[in-house]
């Protein structure tokens, strides 16, 4: 789900959280019939303290008139009906009514056509995680709900993780039996479908971790705990590093405690809906779309479904266009095709809306993979005396060029005179895939008729273009024999050809990133001076020739 602020993603997935609550009220109260058809029992009344759907001042906040009623309900003045299919693929509906009077809810079931059969689903609200505390206590599940309802999904993590593990434990002694081990295909399965396991491998895989929970007793513990032991994964196992002292789950990083809190709760199996609030928030872009994939393959292993609300553009971007809900001016409907990411994004208040508005005016691009690649050639032009056009709009993102060429394609839509430039690194592409006269990027067809230009640096990375010792010598203020026998360490011999087309290809394919600024002996951390210095200290007769190459195709932008 996606759209701008106050949009009403989150006011549905509370709407949801809140019908889910109210369902639990009546059966602990009036039983499984009240939520039948044909109920005329009165209404259950809850205090503000006893509300723990969400987190909210109070309960006059789930109400933006009071003074509006529903005809015919008896006071009642807010009405929640979500509708789902059945087994047998029956569309069913429970509409659940509240009222608010002497600073109680009341609650009443108004409309339904399940019969006793029918399974409600049963839904679980994760808010963005916060909560974590030093030590956590054993709850019960009406704590946890109030923890989960009040947006303090870490005072409750250890317990979710500790019921996870110990039905695991359950699980294989069954298994098990009177049997010395479980059978092979036993385990095979176990590992499969087991949430614990599947816990375990995700946290293998991605993190290179895996949970280590403390036997806990009621007669004898206080306090669930919950470490964690790095290591290396072995396939369906962490092999943990030497002399690694387990650490408690508080030690971690907000991301990964976030993308726990969500993995958790989705594996959770008394839980047919969970609904994620902006579950991307403290997550890296990688991150982002990893834990999106897992959450796609947990909900066809369990049959559940989970909605997510996002202003993430990483995870709306690689998101296929039929599973994304759009919300807008008070309306919710499914994208109808790719193009809709356009104006999406437009109306997510995100960093593609004033650069959309740019770009209807000035109708010219620059695709390229980030900010600082942008900022270095912009300094490069400024050397060479001729500054980048500030009307051409910067477009940050690290596609493929086929994923660009789609994205130019749906933006010429909207804006149909749009031109555009797209520059990328080689990385690890075949030197015989660019074509180094004019950069195009040949592992493409080439798409520059309707006014794209698709281009390849042809050294590895846009780094290398600025290993010019004696520009490196003027940044750091450094001897630039030093500098030349720090390269040379590198096994990169910096000739007078530096600035040609034709470099020595050990300049071109060497990892630029990693010998200025990411390796323990790189240009920055031995000399001081990052790759934004270099380029403002070069001189034009030292800028290579691939540069002015793509600020030339640029400055074609601007040709009629």
């Amino acid at each position: 789900m996606a759209g701008g602020n106050n949009s009403g993603k989150s006011t549905l997935l509370q709407s949801l959280a809140i019908w889910d609550f109210c369902c639990t009220v009546l059966r602990n109260e009036k039983g499984e019939t009240s939520l039948q058809p044909g109920y005329t029992g009165q209404g259950v009344g809850v205090s503000d303290d006893e509300f723990s759907a969400i987190a909210i001042p109070g309960l006059n906040h789930m109400w933006t008139n009071l003074t509006n009623q529903i005809q015919g309900a008896d006071g009642y003045s807010l009405s929640i009906r979500p509708y789902w299919k059945d087994l047998g693929g029956v569309e069913r509906y429970l509409e659940i009514s509240l009222a608010l009077a002497n600073d109680r809810l009341f609650i009443k079931p108004t409309a339904s056509n399940l019969t006793a059969e029918t399974n409600i689903p049963r839904v679980a609200f994760v808010p963005p995680f916060a909560g974590i505390t030093a030590k956590e206590q054993y709850l019960g599940i009406a704590q946890r709900r109030f923890m989960i309802g009040s947006g303090l999904v870490g005072g409750v993590i250890r317990n979710l993780i500790h019921d996870l593990e110990l039905a695991n434990r359950k699980e294989r002694a069954n298994l098990k039996g009177a049997k010395p081990k479980i059978s092979d295909s036993d385990l095979k399965t176990l590992r499969e479908e087991d949430p614990w396991e599947q816990l375990q491998s995700a946290l293998g895989r991605y993190f290179q971790t895996t949970l280590s929970v403390d036997p806990f007793n009621s007669v004898y513990h206080t306090y669930i705990r919950v470490n964690l032991v790095k290591g290396t994964w072995e396939k369906t196992r962490i092999k943990k590093f030497p002399k690694f002292k387990p650490r408690d789950l508080m030690g971690e990083g907000s991301g990964f405690l976030q993308w726990l809190s969500v993995f958790v709760l989705a594996l959770d199996k008394q839980f047919d809906v969970v609904l994620l609030d902006e579950p991307d928030a403290h997550l890296h872009s990688s991150m982002q779309t990893l834990l999106v994939s897992e959450l796609e393959k947990i909900a066809r292993r369990k049959g559940n479904q989970i909605f997510l609300a996002t202003h993430s553009t990483e995870i709306l971007r690689w998101a296929e266009h039929s599973k994304i809900m759009r919300f807008d001016e008070n309306k919710a409907k499914y994208l109808g095709s790719e193009d809709g990411k356009i104006g999406l994004f437009a109306g997510l208040g995100s960093e593609f809306s004033p650069r959309l508005d740019k770009l209807r005016r000035s109708k010219k691009m620059l695709i390229v993979e980030g900010e600082s690649d942008y900022k270095i050639l912009s300094n490069l032009a400024k050397c060479l005396g001729d500054p980048i056009d500030s009307e051409i709009v910067a477009w940050y993102w690290t596609g493929s060029s086929k994923e660009r060429k789609q994205l130019f394609y749906q933006l010429k839509r909207e804006i149909p005179d749009i031109k555009a430039v797209s520059i990328r690194d080689r990385d690890d592409t075949d030197k015989n895939l660019v074509d180094e006269s004019t950069l195009r990027d040949k592992t493409v067809d080439d798409p520059s008729g309707d006014g794209l230009k698709l281009r390849l640096w042809p050294r590895r990375h846009i780094e290398n273009y600025l290993m010019h010792p004696a520009a490196i010598a003027r940044a750091s203020h450094a001897d630039e024999a030093d500098v030349r026998g720090l390269l040379a360490d590198q096994g990169i011999a910096i000739t007078e050809n530096f600035t040609a087309t034709d470099a020595p290809q050990a300049l071109k394919d060497a990892r630029g990133k990693e010998i200025l600024e990411t390796s323990g002996n790189s240009i920055e951390k031995k000399f001081g001076a990052n790759k934004f210095d270099i380029s403002q200290s070069m001189l034009a007769e030292e800028i290579p020739e691939d540069i002015k190459t793509l600020l030339k195709h640029l400055k074609d932008l601007g040709a009629p």
